[in-house]
């Protein structure tokens, strides 16, 4: 179960991106679903890292993802970075095969269907925290990523964070939704949290704004907490 699982999860989703030029891979970046018994599974894709989170109402249940790349017009390898139930798999890369056809995503007989495209959110794209000021208020303080990372992964209207150690394999916790950026009003609605189910269901209203490339967002944290964070686009897979 695990294993298929596995080969689900990471060979299908993000094998969207085979066609041979950047505009068609384009094409394909954006979230989709399927579901998996009762449980939905997610993906959210850009064009260099992918996420998968599986999850019932209320109750998390896996995520992972990583870095993919073609290596081939229906080829794809992946590198997984994160995940949440093995951490053995950190580290690994899988290559495989699929099909699509319009919105729908086939892999080992497991169809997905599209989401969105990327669109209507601007901030499409995988990002690190880089930056964030201590209780909401006061000096920036800034890191740089290193194999600790803290990263937000986002479709046109599909977000997840993920805390995760690339080094040892470990797993620090999850979150994630639907969200929408309007006017520099950015909200995230949770669909699904790992260390805390009660938190499923709440929306969180926050300011934001792009910045020299960077995304400074602030507002309150699920627990209230004053926030102001920085997070900048991932470029190549590390």
């Amino acid at each position: 179960m695990v294993k298929l699982l596995l080969n689900i999860l990471t060979c299908s989703t993000l094998l969207l991106a085979f066609s041979l030029t950047s505009s068609a891979q384009s094409e394909f970046s954006g979230a989709w679903e399927t579901k998996d018994g009762d449980a939905n599974m997610v993906s959210i894709v850009t064009d260099q890292y992918f996420s998968v989170a599986s999850f019932l109402p209320g109750k998390f249940i896996r995520t992972l993802g990583g870095s993919w790349k073609t290596t081939g017009s229906d080829q794809v390898m992946v590198t997984i970075e994160f995940d949440s139930e093995d951490s053995t798999n950190v580290g690994k890369t899988f290559e495989s095969v699929f099909s699509i056809a319009g919105d729908k995503l086939t892999v080992y007989n497991k169809e997905w269907k599209r989401i969105d495209d990327g669109t209507p959110g601007v901030l499409n794209d995988a990002w690190l925290m880089t930056g964030r000021k201590r209780n909401g208020t006061g000096d920036i303080e800034t890191r740089t990523p290193g194999p600790r990372k803290t990263m937000k992964i986002l479709s046109g209207t599909r977000f997840q964070w993920i805390a995760y150690n690339t080094e040892t394999g470990q797993f620090f916790g999850t979150g994630g939704g639907t969200y929408s950026s309007i006017e520099g009003n950015y909200t995230e609605n949770i669909e699904f949290f790992s260390r805390d189910n009660s938190r499923v269901g709440a929306s969180l209203p926050f300011i934001y704004a792009l910045k020299d490339g960077a995304w400074h967002h602030s507002g309150k944290s699920s627990k209230g907490d004053p926030i102001y964070e920085i997070w900048t686009t991932r470029s190549t897979p590390e």
